[in-house]
Protein backbone atom coordinates (compact mmCIF):
# COMPACT_ATOMS: atom_id res chain seq x y z
CA UNK A 1 0.00 0.00 0.00
CA UNK A 2 1.37 3.68 -1.21
CA UNK A 3 2.14 5.95 2.17
CA UNK A 4 -1.06 8.33 2.26
CA UNK A 5 -0.05 11.81 1.53
CA UNK A 6 -3.99 12.68 1.92
CA UNK A 7 -6.96 11.50 3.37
CA UNK A 8 -9.79 12.65 1.07
CA UNK A 9 -10.56 10.60 -2.04
CA UNK A 10 -9.49 11.40 -5.57
CA UNK A 11 -12.52 12.58 -7.16
CA UNK A 12 -13.85 11.82 -10.47
CA UNK A 13 -16.90 12.66 -13.47
CA UNK A 14 -17.62 10.38 -16.15
CA UNK A 15 -18.42 11.99 -19.28
CA UNK A 16 -20.58 8.94 -21.02
CA UNK A 17 -21.84 5.58 -18.86
CA UNK A 18 -23.26 3.01 -21.91
CA UNK A 19 -21.30 -0.24 -22.92
CA UNK A 20 -17.72 0.81 -21.90
CA UNK A 21 -18.56 3.45 -19.05
CA UNK A 22 -20.75 0.77 -17.21
CA UNK A 23 -17.75 -1.58 -16.72
CA UNK A 24 -15.84 1.23 -15.25
CA UNK A 25 -18.22 1.87 -12.66
CA UNK A 26 -18.38 -1.88 -11.93
CA UNK A 27 -14.74 -2.21 -11.58
CA UNK A 28 -14.46 0.95 -9.80
CA UNK A 29 -17.13 0.35 -6.93
CA UNK A 30 -16.87 -3.98 -6.54
CA UNK A 31 -14.09 -3.65 -5.01
CA UNK A 32 -13.32 -0.11 -2.91
CA UNK A 33 -10.52 -1.73 -0.64
CA UNK A 34 -8.51 -2.78 -3.44
CA UNK A 35 -8.84 0.49 -5.26
CA UNK A 36 -7.61 1.96 -2.41
CA UNK A 37 -4.52 -0.27 -1.59
CA UNK A 38 -3.39 0.81 -5.28
CA UNK A 39 -3.95 4.22 -5.22
CA UNK A 40 -3.65 5.34 -0.96
CA UNK A 41 -7.11 6.78 -1.22
CA UNK A 42 -10.30 5.97 -2.45
CA UNK A 43 -11.82 7.12 -5.96
CA UNK A 44 -14.96 8.87 -5.92
CA UNK A 45 -17.48 9.09 -8.50
CA UNK A 46 -18.65 12.62 -8.09
CA UNK A 47 -21.04 12.81 -11.58
CA UNK A 48 -21.46 11.32 -14.44
CA UNK A 49 -23.45 12.88 -18.05
CA UNK A 50 -25.35 11.01 -19.54
CA UNK A 51 -27.64 11.71 -22.32
CA UNK A 52 -30.86 9.87 -20.72
CA UNK A 53 -31.85 10.12 -17.29
CA UNK A 54 -34.13 7.58 -17.78
CA UNK A 55 -32.23 4.92 -19.48
CA UNK A 56 -31.24 2.13 -17.21
CA UNK A 57 -28.20 1.72 -15.75
CA UNK A 58 -26.00 -0.77 -14.11
CA UNK A 59 -27.39 -1.78 -10.56
CA UNK A 60 -23.48 -0.14 -9.26
CA UNK A 61 -24.48 3.31 -9.97
CA UNK A 62 -26.20 5.56 -7.84
CA UNK A 63 -29.05 7.60 -9.99
CA UNK A 64 -28.27 10.52 -8.21
CA UNK A 65 -24.87 11.16 -9.74
CA UNK A 66 -26.52 11.46 -13.36
CA UNK A 67 -26.85 14.61 -15.38
CA UNK A 68 -27.34 15.99 -18.70
CA UNK A 69 -25.53 18.94 -18.03
CA UNK A 70 -21.40 18.81 -18.38
CA UNK A 71 -20.79 21.26 -16.34
CA UNK A 72 -21.86 19.59 -13.37
CA UNK A 73 -18.75 17.34 -14.52
CA UNK A 74 -16.14 20.16 -15.57
CA UNK A 75 -16.83 23.22 -13.62
CA UNK A 76 -16.59 21.52 -10.38
CA UNK A 77 -13.78 22.42 -8.71
CA UNK A 78 -14.10 19.60 -6.42
CA UNK A 79 -13.79 17.06 -9.25
CA UNK A 80 -10.05 15.91 -10.02
CA UNK A 81 -10.18 13.57 -12.88
CA UNK A 82 -12.58 13.02 -15.82
CA UNK A 83 -13.01 9.54 -17.43
CA UNK A 84 -14.60 10.02 -21.29
CA UNK A 85 -16.31 7.28 -22.25
CA UNK A 86 -18.94 8.56 -24.10
CA UNK A 87 -17.32 8.81 -27.86
CA UNK A 88 -17.25 10.64 -30.93
CA UNK A 89 -15.92 13.70 -31.85
CA UNK A 90 -17.98 16.85 -31.09
CA UNK A 91 -18.91 17.90 -28.43
CA UNK A 92 -16.41 15.97 -26.69
CA UNK A 93 -13.18 17.53 -27.73
CA UNK A 94 -14.12 20.54 -25.93
CA UNK A 95 -15.59 18.85 -23.09
CA UNK A 96 -11.73 17.11 -22.69
CA UNK A 97 -10.43 20.71 -23.36
CA UNK A 98 -11.88 22.50 -20.92
CA UNK A 99 -11.42 19.69 -18.21
CA UNK A 100 -7.65 19.97 -19.03
CA UNK A 101 -7.58 23.67 -19.02
CA UNK A 102 -9.54 23.57 -15.39
CA UNK A 103 -6.34 20.96 -14.47
CA UNK A 104 -8.21 17.87 -14.44
CA UNK A 105 -6.46 14.80 -15.12
CA UNK A 106 -8.22 13.26 -18.30
CA UNK A 107 -8.69 9.30 -19.47
CA UNK A 108 -10.08 8.79 -22.80
CA UNK A 109 -10.80 5.34 -24.97
CA UNK A 110 -11.96 7.79 -27.62
CA UNK A 111 -9.18 6.55 -30.95
CA UNK A 112 -11.37 9.24 -33.22
CA UNK A 113 -10.29 11.78 -30.93
CA UNK A 114 -6.72 10.70 -30.31
CA UNK A 115 -6.01 10.06 -33.93
CA UNK A 116 -7.22 13.45 -35.11
CA UNK A 117 -6.80 15.63 -32.48
CA UNK A 118 -3.92 13.77 -30.42
CA UNK A 119 -1.05 16.14 -30.67
CA UNK A 120 -3.47 19.00 -29.67
CA UNK A 121 -5.10 17.51 -26.48
CA UNK A 122 -1.19 16.69 -25.87
CA UNK A 123 0.28 19.55 -26.07
CA UNK A 124 -2.76 20.86 -24.19
CA UNK A 125 -2.11 18.78 -21.30
CA UNK A 126 1.48 19.43 -21.15
CA UNK A 127 1.29 22.85 -21.00
CA UNK A 128 -1.68 22.56 -17.93
CA UNK A 129 0.72 19.64 -15.91
CA UNK A 130 -1.99 17.17 -16.06
CA UNK A 131 -2.31 13.56 -17.58
CA UNK A 132 -3.86 12.33 -20.67
CA UNK A 133 -4.00 8.79 -20.39
CA UNK A 134 -5.22 6.25 -23.09
CA UNK A 135 -4.85 2.86 -23.00
CA UNK A 136 -8.69 1.91 -23.87
CA UNK A 137 -8.25 3.52 -26.95
CA UNK A 138 -5.77 0.85 -28.93
CA UNK A 139 -6.86 -2.80 -28.68
CA UNK A 140 -9.19 -2.92 -25.91
CA UNK A 141 -8.08 -4.94 -22.95
CA UNK A 142 -4.64 -5.21 -24.26
CA UNK A 143 -2.20 -2.73 -22.66
CA UNK A 144 0.15 -1.93 -26.04
CA UNK A 145 -0.23 1.93 -24.93
CA UNK A 146 1.42 1.20 -21.39
CA UNK A 147 4.06 -1.36 -22.91
CA UNK A 148 5.03 1.27 -25.51
CA UNK A 149 4.92 4.43 -23.29
CA UNK A 150 6.77 2.68 -20.12
CA UNK A 151 8.53 -1.08 -20.90
CA UNK A 152 10.23 0.41 -24.23
CA UNK A 153 10.38 3.95 -22.86
CA UNK A 154 14.13 2.88 -23.00
CA UNK A 155 15.06 1.39 -26.42
CA UNK A 156 14.17 2.38 -30.18
CA UNK A 157 10.71 1.11 -31.70
CA UNK A 158 11.67 0.02 -34.71
CA UNK A 159 8.54 -1.82 -36.26
CA UNK A 160 4.67 -2.31 -34.82
CA UNK A 161 3.05 -4.57 -36.70
CA UNK A 162 -0.43 -6.08 -35.38
CA UNK A 163 -4.07 -7.11 -35.68
CA UNK A 164 -6.05 -4.14 -33.95
CA UNK A 165 -9.43 -4.44 -34.79
CA UNK A 166 -11.77 -7.72 -33.75
CA UNK A 167 -14.11 -7.32 -36.51
CA UNK A 168 -11.93 -8.11 -39.02
CA UNK A 169 -9.96 -10.67 -37.52
CA UNK A 170 -13.14 -12.14 -36.76
CA UNK A 171 -14.57 -12.03 -40.18
CA UNK A 172 -11.64 -13.51 -41.61
CA UNK A 173 -11.59 -16.04 -38.85
CA UNK A 174 -15.28 -17.40 -39.75
CA UNK A 175 -13.99 -17.20 -43.38
CA UNK A 176 -11.40 -19.54 -43.27
CA UNK A 177 -13.15 -21.94 -40.79
CA UNK A 178 -16.69 -21.77 -41.62
CA UNK A 179 -16.27 -21.46 -45.78
CA UNK A 180 -18.56 -18.09 -45.75
CA UNK A 181 -18.83 -15.70 -47.35
CA UNK A 182 -17.74 -12.17 -46.40
CA UNK A 183 -21.34 -10.28 -46.23
CA UNK A 184 -22.16 -13.89 -44.06
CA UNK A 185 -19.12 -13.42 -41.76
CA UNK A 186 -20.07 -9.95 -41.01
CA UNK A 187 -23.62 -10.74 -40.26
CA UNK A 188 -22.83 -13.28 -37.74
CA UNK A 189 -20.43 -11.00 -36.43
CA UNK A 190 -23.60 -8.54 -36.31
CA UNK A 191 -25.46 -10.67 -34.38
CA UNK A 192 -22.83 -11.74 -32.02
CA UNK A 193 -22.33 -8.61 -30.77
CA UNK A 194 -19.02 -7.90 -32.72
CA UNK A 195 -19.78 -5.85 -35.10
CA UNK A 196 -21.49 -2.38 -35.71
CA UNK A 197 -24.98 -1.64 -37.40
CA UNK A 198 -22.98 0.12 -40.12
CA UNK A 199 -19.73 -1.65 -40.06
CA UNK A 200 -17.80 0.67 -42.61
CA UNK A 201 -15.27 1.36 -39.87
CA UNK A 202 -14.04 -1.91 -39.30
CA UNK A 203 -14.21 -3.83 -42.44
CA UNK A 204 -12.94 -0.81 -44.01
CA UNK A 205 -9.74 -0.66 -42.27
CA UNK A 206 -10.46 3.15 -40.47
CA UNK A 207 -10.52 1.72 -37.37
CA UNK A 208 -7.24 0.11 -37.48
CA UNK A 209 -5.87 3.26 -39.11
CA UNK A 210 -6.44 5.34 -35.88
CA UNK A 211 -5.17 3.19 -33.89
CA UNK A 212 -2.13 2.90 -35.59
CA UNK A 213 -1.50 6.30 -35.71
CA UNK A 214 -1.80 6.50 -31.79
CA UNK A 215 0.56 3.74 -31.91
CA UNK A 216 3.25 5.35 -34.51
CA UNK A 217 2.95 8.41 -31.79
CA UNK A 218 4.16 6.36 -29.03
CA UNK A 219 6.63 4.22 -30.63
CA UNK A 220 8.10 6.35 -33.35
CA UNK A 221 7.21 9.90 -31.98
CA UNK A 222 5.48 10.61 -34.85
CA UNK A 223 2.50 12.92 -34.86
CA UNK A 224 0.89 11.12 -38.28
CA UNK A 225 -2.87 11.90 -39.14
CA UNK A 226 -4.51 8.98 -40.05
CA UNK A 227 -6.21 10.38 -43.11
CA UNK A 228 -3.10 10.56 -44.45
CA UNK A 229 -2.28 6.58 -43.87
CA UNK A 230 -2.58 3.95 -46.67
CA UNK A 231 -5.44 2.33 -45.91
CA UNK A 232 -7.30 -0.48 -47.59
CA UNK A 233 -10.35 -2.91 -45.65
CA UNK A 234 -11.24 -6.78 -46.31
CA UNK A 235 -14.38 -6.04 -48.98
CA UNK A 236 -12.62 -7.20 -51.71
CA UNK A 237 -11.45 -10.69 -49.65
CA UNK A 238 -13.37 -13.74 -50.96
CA UNK A 239 -13.32 -17.74 -50.11
CA UNK A 240 -10.89 -18.21 -53.35
CA UNK A 241 -8.55 -15.98 -51.90
CA UNK A 242 -8.71 -17.70 -48.45
CA UNK A 243 -8.54 -21.21 -50.63
CA UNK A 244 -5.07 -20.26 -52.71
CA UNK A 245 -3.72 -18.64 -49.08
CA UNK A 246 -4.27 -22.20 -47.38
CA UNK A 247 -2.51 -23.80 -50.87
CA UNK A 248 0.77 -21.87 -50.31
CA UNK A 249 0.84 -22.25 -46.32
CA UNK A 250 -0.43 -18.82 -45.64
CA UNK A 251 -3.31 -16.98 -43.99
CA UNK A 252 -5.12 -13.87 -44.35
CA UNK A 253 -5.31 -11.53 -41.33
CA UNK A 254 -5.69 -7.61 -41.85
CA UNK A 255 -3.03 -5.95 -40.33
CA UNK A 256 -1.63 -2.86 -39.06
CA UNK A 257 1.78 -2.04 -39.98
CA UNK A 258 4.60 0.44 -38.87
CA UNK A 259 7.89 1.22 -39.08
CA UNK A 260 10.88 3.59 -38.40
CA UNK A 261 13.14 4.00 -41.17
CA UNK A 262 15.09 6.93 -39.70
CA UNK A 263 14.23 9.46 -42.42
CA UNK A 264 10.68 7.95 -42.80
CA UNK A 265 7.88 6.47 -41.14
CA UNK A 266 6.19 3.95 -42.68
CA UNK A 267 2.64 3.57 -41.75
CA UNK A 268 0.25 1.22 -43.75
CA UNK A 269 -3.29 -0.95 -42.96
CA UNK A 270 -4.31 -3.51 -45.35
CA UNK A 271 -5.08 -7.15 -45.64
CA UNK A 272 -1.65 -9.76 -46.02
CA UNK A 273 -0.84 -13.12 -46.54
CA UNK A 274 0.92 -14.00 -43.58
CA UNK A 275 3.08 -17.68 -43.23
CA UNK A 276 0.58 -20.27 -41.39
CA UNK A 277 3.73 -20.91 -39.08
CA UNK A 278 3.67 -17.17 -37.59
CA UNK A 279 2.08 -16.21 -34.06
CA UNK A 280 -0.13 -13.42 -35.71
CA UNK A 281 -1.78 -16.00 -38.65
CA UNK A 282 -2.70 -18.17 -35.89
CA UNK A 283 -4.61 -15.00 -33.69
CA UNK A 284 -8.23 -15.54 -33.91
CA UNK A 285 -11.84 -14.93 -33.52
CA UNK A 286 -11.91 -11.33 -32.13
CA UNK A 287 -8.56 -10.89 -30.26
CA UNK A 288 -5.66 -8.98 -31.04
CA UNK A 289 -2.56 -9.01 -31.15
CA UNK A 290 0.65 -6.48 -31.49
CA UNK A 291 4.42 -7.66 -32.31
CA UNK A 292 7.06 -4.92 -31.58
CA UNK A 293 10.50 -4.91 -32.41
CA UNK A 294 12.85 -3.03 -30.20
CA UNK A 295 16.21 -2.67 -31.37
CA UNK A 296 17.65 -3.51 -28.20
CA UNK A 297 15.03 -5.88 -26.76
CA UNK A 298 14.16 -7.94 -30.39
CA UNK A 299 10.56 -8.95 -30.74
CA UNK A 300 7.66 -8.39 -28.35
CA UNK A 301 3.98 -10.21 -28.58
CA UNK A 302 1.17 -8.04 -26.89
CA UNK A 303 -2.14 -10.32 -27.10
CA UNK A 304 -6.12 -10.31 -25.57
CA UNK A 305 -9.24 -9.64 -25.92
CA UNK A 306 -9.56 -6.33 -28.09
CA UNK A 307 -13.46 -5.48 -27.61
CA UNK A 308 -16.10 -5.54 -25.15
CA UNK A 309 -17.10 -3.43 -22.13
CA UNK A 310 -15.00 -5.15 -19.77
CA UNK A 311 -11.94 -5.84 -21.74
CA UNK A 312 -11.95 -1.84 -22.35
CA UNK A 313 -13.00 -0.97 -18.97
CA UNK A 314 -10.23 -2.78 -17.71
CA UNK A 315 -7.85 -0.64 -19.75
CA UNK A 316 -9.72 2.44 -18.56
CA UNK A 317 -9.76 1.78 -15.36
CA UNK A 318 -6.03 0.71 -14.81
CA UNK A 319 -5.39 4.51 -16.76
CA UNK A 320 -7.29 5.84 -13.92
CA UNK A 321 -5.64 4.51 -10.99
CA UNK A 322 -2.51 5.80 -12.68
CA UNK A 323 -4.01 9.33 -12.64
CA UNK A 324 -5.07 8.95 -9.19
CA UNK A 325 -1.76 8.00 -7.80
CA UNK A 326 -0.16 10.99 -9.47
CA UNK A 327 -2.75 13.29 -8.11
CA UNK A 328 -2.37 11.61 -4.49
CA UNK A 329 2.06 11.39 -5.15
CA UNK A 330 1.55 15.91 -6.16
CA UNK A 331 3.11 14.90 -9.67
CA UNK A 332 0.72 15.20 -12.07
CA UNK A 333 1.11 15.49 -15.16
CA UNK A 334 4.20 13.53 -15.01
CA UNK A 335 3.69 10.81 -17.77
CA UNK A 336 1.94 13.04 -19.89
CA UNK A 337 5.44 15.06 -20.35
CA UNK A 338 7.19 11.91 -21.44
CA UNK A 339 5.54 11.76 -24.73
CA UNK A 340 7.32 13.45 -27.59
CA UNK A 341 6.47 13.18 -30.57
CA UNK A 342 6.71 15.73 -34.17
CA UNK A 343 5.70 15.82 -37.88
CA UNK A 344 7.52 12.91 -39.54
CA UNK A 345 7.72 12.25 -43.69
CA UNK A 346 5.82 9.33 -44.43
CA UNK A 347 7.38 6.47 -46.71
CA UNK A 348 5.11 6.74 -49.96
CA UNK A 349 3.51 3.41 -50.96
CA UNK A 350 4.89 2.76 -54.19
CA UNK A 351 8.60 2.69 -52.44
CA UNK A 352 7.39 -0.22 -50.21
CA UNK A 353 8.85 -3.49 -50.88
CA UNK A 354 7.77 -6.99 -50.02
CA UNK A 355 6.35 -10.10 -52.06
CA UNK A 356 3.11 -10.08 -53.84
CA UNK A 357 -0.13 -12.44 -54.35
CA UNK A 358 -2.15 -11.60 -57.49
CA UNK A 359 -5.13 -13.33 -58.37
CA UNK A 360 -5.94 -12.66 -62.40
CA UNK A 361 -9.71 -13.46 -63.58
CA UNK A 362 -8.92 -13.82 -67.27
CA UNK A 363 -10.17 -15.59 -70.78
CA UNK A 364 -8.48 -19.28 -71.21
CA UNK A 365 -6.82 -18.03 -74.60
CA UNK A 366 -3.43 -18.27 -75.82
CA UNK A 367 -1.04 -16.40 -74.55
CA UNK A 368 -2.61 -14.74 -71.92
CA UNK A 369 -0.25 -16.20 -69.15
CA UNK A 370 2.93 -15.04 -71.12
CA UNK A 371 1.04 -11.18 -71.47
CA UNK A 372 0.81 -11.30 -68.02
CA UNK A 373 4.57 -12.37 -67.22
CA UNK A 374 5.64 -10.13 -69.77
CA UNK A 375 3.69 -6.85 -68.27
CA UNK A 376 5.50 -8.07 -64.82
CA UNK A 377 8.80 -8.45 -65.90
CA UNK A 378 8.38 -5.50 -68.08
CA UNK A 379 8.34 -3.77 -64.74
CA UNK A 380 11.26 -5.30 -62.95
CA UNK A 381 8.80 -7.71 -60.95
CA UNK A 382 9.96 -11.77 -60.78
CA UNK A 383 7.12 -14.09 -60.83
CA UNK A 384 8.17 -17.23 -57.77
CA UNK A 385 4.72 -19.20 -58.26
CA UNK A 386 2.34 -19.74 -60.48
CA UNK A 387 -0.97 -21.78 -60.20
CA UNK A 388 -4.56 -22.11 -62.42
CA UNK A 389 -7.48 -22.87 -60.21
CA UNK A 390 -9.26 -25.89 -61.32
CA UNK A 391 -9.89 -28.02 -64.32
CA UNK A 392 -9.61 -25.85 -67.87
CA UNK A 393 -12.71 -24.34 -68.07
CA UNK A 394 -14.99 -24.21 -70.89
CA UNK A 395 -14.54 -22.43 -74.00
CA UNK A 396 -15.68 -18.96 -73.01
CA UNK A 397 -15.42 -19.42 -69.17
CA UNK A 398 -13.07 -17.22 -67.56
CA UNK A 399 -9.88 -18.67 -65.79
CA UNK A 400 -8.68 -18.10 -62.47
CA UNK A 401 -4.60 -17.57 -62.49
CA UNK A 402 -2.53 -16.74 -59.44
CA UNK A 403 0.59 -15.30 -58.88
CA UNK A 404 2.98 -15.08 -56.07
CA UNK A 405 6.11 -12.84 -57.17
CA UNK A 406 9.77 -12.39 -55.72
CA UNK A 407 10.41 -9.03 -53.87
CA UNK A 408 9.33 -6.14 -55.47
CA UNK A 409 8.73 -2.30 -55.44
CA UNK A 410 4.82 -1.40 -54.85
CA UNK A 411 4.93 1.04 -57.63
CA UNK A 412 6.70 -1.41 -60.21
CA UNK A 413 3.74 -3.91 -59.62
CA UNK A 414 0.93 -1.35 -59.71
CA UNK A 415 2.58 0.02 -63.43
CA UNK A 416 2.47 -3.87 -64.41
CA UNK A 417 -1.03 -4.17 -63.37
CA UNK A 418 -2.08 -0.74 -64.42
CA UNK A 419 -0.84 -1.74 -67.89
CA UNK A 420 -2.47 -4.78 -67.88
CA UNK A 421 -6.01 -2.91 -67.06
CA UNK A 422 -6.87 -2.56 -70.37
CA UNK A 423 -5.64 -5.91 -71.71
CA UNK A 424 -9.29 -7.86 -73.56
CA UNK A 425 -8.17 -11.12 -71.93
CA UNK A 426 -9.00 -9.52 -68.21
CA UNK A 427 -12.60 -10.26 -67.38
CA UNK A 428 -11.91 -8.11 -63.90
CA UNK A 429 -8.90 -6.00 -62.14
CA UNK A 430 -6.57 -8.44 -60.61
CA UNK A 431 -7.28 -8.83 -56.90
CA UNK A 432 -3.25 -7.54 -55.31
CA UNK A 433 -2.67 -9.19 -51.31
CA UNK A 434 1.28 -7.94 -50.14
CA UNK A 435 3.16 -11.07 -48.25
CA UNK A 436 4.64 -9.93 -44.60
CA UNK A 437 6.93 -12.21 -43.48
CA UNK A 438 7.66 -12.29 -40.26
Amino acid sequence: MLPRMRERPVTCGLLGCGTVGGGVVRLLTRDPAKVTRRVGVPIEIRRVLVRDLGKARVPELDGRLLTTDASEVLDDPDIEMVIEVMGGAEPTLDHLMRAIDAKKGVVTANKLLLATAGKQLLERAQAAGVDLAFEGAVGGGVPIVRTLREALASDRVESITGIVNGTSNYVLTRMLDAGLSLDDAVAEAQARGYAEADPTMDVGGGDAAQKLSILAMLGFGAAADYADLHVEGIQAIAPIDHRFAERFAYRIKHLAIGRDHGDEVELRVHPCLLPQRSVLANVDGVLNAVTLTGEALGPCLVSGQGAGDLPTAVSVVSDALDVARSLVAGVAGLQTRAIAYEARPLRAMAAIETRYYIRFTVLDEPGVIAAIAGRLGDAGVSIEQLVQDGPRPEPGEPATVVMLTHRAREGAVQAALGALREATFMVEPARLLRIEEP
